[in-house]
């Protein structure tokens, strides 16, 4: 009899060894101590890094989506540190392959403790584990902590994708709850007393209640009848094609131009002489060699340069070299060529270029700086360029500067004039403005389609992924600029659509068979 019971104590449990190994370090089974009935799951001082490492999991997992959901604007996340850095370098995709390591690393130590709780193991964190607890919770409270106080708009972006990604995100804490219903059930189970159980219990029951009435108040666009999804959206190329050429060179817009691109957007800077060329930033260093040809000018600003100048420059090679994206395809050898020889694009050419396609344009008017000599003529300058040098028909053009607006319409009554904010339906028609270019964080579809019944379009920028480009199509914009064209064309409807009719059987399903499973479990 002794010897059978001591072969009951030290039997092989390989299972066990290993969740207590990974999580504990502790391989061997006299270092184990199982759960008595009644009795807290670990000791005191463990009672304190359990519900740590609960909030390690959940600040880290709500970083990765905010951040994932970001991915569209990983670019100007980039471009913001490349203005306080000097340097051009990914940090967009470094923070989220961190982000994704350090879910990962928590995710799985709390499966750890959830397979030991189930086994009626008492848990006890090894040291090196609670260090990595607290530093993926000091730095997802970090990331949180900085984004919210230097790019607060994200969390539009994040409401946003809610709009699309809560069905999903229903299903998975659907299914997390029923994972957690095995040790739940276990030491409800195993207390001692009812009113421990209730505690267990009661709290369980109660989330899962509300997540399976929580679509109740779920609203998105893409939810809906069929029939009543309007036109896919106009694509308009945001600096041309950037993710496959030199963003605001020839190349770039004939990229867009050959993705079948609807319009081009850009950027206008006025030389020190006068001729309106297209570059984005205020200096050259970024998207030109101008280090190694004028190595003492790299912080001057771009319309203090003369045409000539500029001319000598090369504003394709810093493409080949620094990847501005993250995830950039490979280019052709032929593409590679083309884009090492690209120079610093005219105004008038760009004109010429999308009057010959008959492409619409849209761009950013930037004023020279004190003491230019085009500093209060830049608006006459640029209509000069327009209307005399370009040949450009005029209905092709949406004026989007508000300065001088009278001014501009008298001198070309057919453009279509746009404004960059929402604005009173009222004071845009005595305006005769036509076309809104709002930031996608401002999208509505109540708004929309308000503007839409008094012919007003919608233009939402920038909307690179197709996620966000779905919920754009499913709210009823009109166009999209954006830097994904070669990608968002081959969309032939929005991702995510469904009718509401399929929303609420996946809804129904959802809810039953999680509510069959819990029950079993509980049962057996």
């Amino acid at each position: 009899v002794v010897r059978r019971r001591l072969l009951q104590r030290y039997e092989h449990q390989p299972f066990i060894s290993c969740l207590a190994g990974f999580y504990s370090c502790r391989w061997k089974r006299y270092q184990r101590q199982r759960i008595e009935p009644g009795k807290c799951c670990c000791k005191t001082r463990e009672c304190l890094f359990f519900p740590l490492l609960i909030g390690a999991f959940c600040f880290s997992l709500v970083f990765l989506y905010m951040w994932g959901e970001g991915k569209n604007d990983y670019n100007n996340f980039d471009w913001y540190n490349y203005g306080n850095l000097g340097f051009w370098f990914l940090w967009s995709l470094v923070i989220l392959i961190v982000a994704s390591v350090l879910f990962t690393y928590i995710s799985l130590l709390l499966v750890l403790a959830m397979c030991l709780l189930a086994e009626g193991q008492q848990l006890y964190l090894h040291w090196s584990h609670k260090i990595g607890t607290f530093l993926v919770l000091g730095f997802s409270i970090a990331c949180l902590f900085a984004l919210t106080v230097l790019w607060r708009d994200h969390w539009k972006t994040v409401r946003l994708s809610f709009q699309i990604t809560a069905p999903y995100l229903h299903i998975g804490a659907i299914a997390i709850m029923v994972l957690l219903s095995w040790p739940v059930a276990l030491h409800a189970i195993r207390a001692d007393k009812k009113v421990i159980q209730v505690i267990i219990i009661g709290p369980y029951l109660a989330i899962l209640l509300f997540l399976f009435l929580i679509p109740l108040g779920m609203y998105s666009p893409c939810i809906r009848e069929m029939g009543t999804l309007g036109p896919k959206p106009a694509l308009i190329g945001h600096r041309g094609a950037p993710m496959v050429a030199p963003e605001n060179t020839e190349m770039s817009f004939q990229k867009t131009i050959e993705h079948g691109g609807d319009g081009l957007e850009t950027d206008v800077t006025i030389s020190y002489d006068g001729v309106p060329f297209l570059m984005h930033d205020t200096t050259l260093k970024r998207t030109t060699n101008i280090k190694e040809v004028y190595p003492n000018d790299t912080d001057q600003n771009a319309a203090l340069f003369s045409w000539d100048t500029l001319q000598k420059l090369n504003a394709g090679t810093w493409f080949l070299k620094d990847k501005p994206f993250s995830f950039m395809g490979s280019l052709s050898e032929a593409d590679q060529n083309q884009a090492m020889n690209q120079s610093i694009y005219k105004l008038s050419d760009f004109l010429r270029l999308a009057d010959s396609h008959n492409k619409l344009v849209i761009f950013d008017l930037y004023r020279p700086p004190d003491k230019h000599p085009y500093r209060n003529l830049w608006i006459s300058r640029t209509l000069e360029v327009i209307l005399k040098e370009s040949g450009i028909r005029p209905h092709l053009v949406l004026w989007l500067n508000n300065n001088m607006r009278a001014f501009v319409r008298s001198a070309a009554p057919g453009f279509q004039h746009t404004v960059g904010s929402k604005a009173p339906v009222e004071d845009l028609l005595k305006n005769n403005i036509v076309k809104l270019n709002l930031v996608y964080t401002d999208m509505s579809s109540e708004d929309i389609r308000k503007y839409a019944e008094a012919n007003i379009t919608t233009n939402l920028y920038v909307v690179n992924e197709p996620w966000l480009f779905s919920l754009a199509w499913c709210s009823g914009a009109h166009s999209v600029t954006t830097n994904t064209v070669h990608l968002l064309k081959n969309l032939s409807q929005p991702l995510f659509l469904m009718t509401p009719q399929q929303y609420n059987i996946m809804w129904i399903l959802t809810d039953l068979t999680s509510l069959l499973l819990v029950s079993l479990i509980f049962a057996l």
